[in-house]
């Protein structure tokens, strides 16, 4: 390509990445306001809406309060029972049905009396909770003996005299028309808007599609942390496969979670039109500044010739001096140059970064077998004595299985820092695998190796980690040249006196001395 070809490509580029730059940068911007406002307002609605649900069922236990007040004394009145349940039922429009029965679960009475429950014993473990825990309750979501999938608030009847004579209790039926509908129902959009209630197991008991029902909602970060009561915003993926922005909240009193949430592509798009607008009337200002960098470029050709030729050689560390040495008689050539410089520098720290990345384990940032590869070559070269300490934390499945891979990786993390401190600053402590790792101490002896090793053991045995509460670790110790002339061996010897600390009982540290087929065992 010629110099003239050259000039024209960067006058392009010149008018164009700006351009683009911030188009882009403006883009982002607005995006990511866009996003953050539909996340807050979905948050203030999931809370309104859990303020209102959770007001809704106090409402409700009041009423039930109520009712059971005026049945303490009416227990024998059949159908003075009936009637109230009626009226409570009717009046309320809270629940679905209403049923009343006696110390034994014995129903006395319902409404509608459709239900065809009257004189049957009920054995739901919500009548059972009611019965023996004798306190309003609300109960979890579960399938009644006349098949609904119902919640059951209940309320107990106490005699004058303190006796309880049996409660009071309201059914909403989750899969049919219910008051849930009517507080929840109104959050609709065209856009695919919409909200939906879990409860602690994280089954959903409103939702907009009635077949979705009863259903679990398994992979769903927004779910699992409503679920668990906590409450706030975020991105999230429905069982469409649909971004969504949600916000959640929990309703205090049952543990159940409301999280409403709108599809990400429909807040976004006014945004796509507002930029596709502002692109079109944009344009023919682009190409005015492009005509005039155009003529422009014919008075640059010789300071851009010079910094073309530097330009095809950055990644030579010799580049940048050929660079500064062009005489930039010009303010736009003095500003090139000055961005060239800028680029070669940034290159150059990216590739030391690159390599450096590349040696580390990303998890610990200790050292990776990269990292140990290098170490032993250069041990090697200078003949420098060295030791190696390997461990791996005891039962550490385990930790994984009962708290969780958050909570395991926390705890290598600390197990990282924790070898950190025990080493000195030109040891080398890596990652070699899952929970295995390396110490390689240069200039080490095995007594003194093993002493660092007894040493880092009781730091871990007496480190405190967040969930897991406290590890060990068990280490085995070998040296070069004394365990072994060749390297690999010492690695393996290093390995094998690891489980002989396994096999000894784990937390401890062991070394096979010199010309001993025996493990030398210390810690406990």
């Amino acid at each position: 390509m010629d110099l003239r070809k050259l000039i024209l490509v960067l006058t392009f580029l010149g008018a164009l990445v700006p351009f683009a730059n911030t188009f882009y940068a403006s883009y982002t911007v607005q995006r990511q306001q866009l996003m953050d406002a539909t996340l807050d307002s979905n948050y203030a609605y999931a809370s309104k809406l859990a303020k209102s649900t959770e007001d809704f069922l106090q409402a409700s236990q009041l009423q039930l309060a109520y009712t059971a007040q005026l049945l303490a004394t009416q227990m024998d009145d059949v159908g003075r029972l009936g009637g109230e349940a009626t009226r409570l039922r009717m009046m309320s429009k809270s629940f679905n049905s209403i049923t009343i029965f006696d110390a034994t679960g014995k129903v006395l009475a319902t409404s509608p009396e459709a239900l065809g429950l009257q004189g049957r014993v009920l054995n739901s473990e919500a009548v059972k909770a009611a019965l023996r825990e004798k306190r309003p309750l609300i109960s979890a979501p579960y399938q009644s003996a006349t098949g609904n999938f119902i919640v059951f608030i209940n309320h107990p009847i106490v005699s004058p005299a303190g006796q309880y004579l049996g409660a009071v209790g309201g059914a909403i039926y989750l899969q049919k028309e219910n008051i849930l509908d009517r507080l929840l129902g109104q959050h609709f959009y065209i856009d695919g808007s919409y909200l939906f209630v879990v409860d602690r197991q994280k089954r959903i008991i409103y939702h907009p599609d009635p077949q979705r029902i009863g259903d679990f909602v398994e992979n769903n970060a927004v779910v699992d942390r409503v679920a668990a009561g906590e409450s706030g915003k975020g991105a999230a993926v429905n069982s469409h496969g649909v971004s969504m922005l949600a916000g959640y909240a929990p309703v205090a009193s049952t543990g159940w979670g409301i999280v409403a949430q709108r599809p990400q592509a429909a807040t976004l798009a006014p945004l796509t039109e507002l930029m596709q607008s502002t692109l079109y009337k944009a344009l023919p200002a682009v190409l005015l500044t492009l005509a005039f960098l155009l003529w422009s470029a014919r008075l640059i050709s010789r300071p851009l010739r010079l910094l073309a030729d530097g330009a095809r050689k950055m990644d030579d560390p010799a580049s940048a001096g050929d660079i500064r040495s062009v005489k930039s008689w010009y303010f736009e050539s003095r500003e090139l140059k000055k961005a060239m410089l800028m680029g070669i520098d940034a290159i150059q720290k990216s590739f030391s970064k690159l390599r450096e990345d590349t040696a580390t384990d990303p998890l610990t940032q200790l050292g990776n077998r990269r990292r140990m590869d290098d170490a032993l070559r250069t041990f090697e070269s200078q003949a420098n004595t060295f030791s190696v300490i390997s461990l791996d934390i005891d039962h550490f499945k385990a930790v994984n299985d009962t708290y969780g891979h958050d909570a395991g990786d926390e705890a290598l993390r600390c197990l990282a820092q924790c070898m950190r401190e025990a080493c000195r600053a030109y040891d080398v402590p890596l990652r070699v695998g899952g929970e295995e790792f390396l110490i390689l101490l240069p200039s080490t002896t095995l007594a003194t190796a093993t002493r660092v090793a007894e040493r880092l053991r009781r730091a871990v045995e007496e480190m405190k980690i967040p969930k897991v509460g406290g590890i060990t670790v068990s280490l085995g110790v070998a040296n070069w040249p004394q365990s072994s002339f060749d390297i690999e061996a010492v690695l393996k010897t290093a390995d094998e006196m690891l489980y002989a600390s396994k096999r000894g009982g784990r937390n401890r540290v062991s070394v096979r001395p010199s010309g001993s087929d025996a493990a030398s065992v210390r810690g406990a």
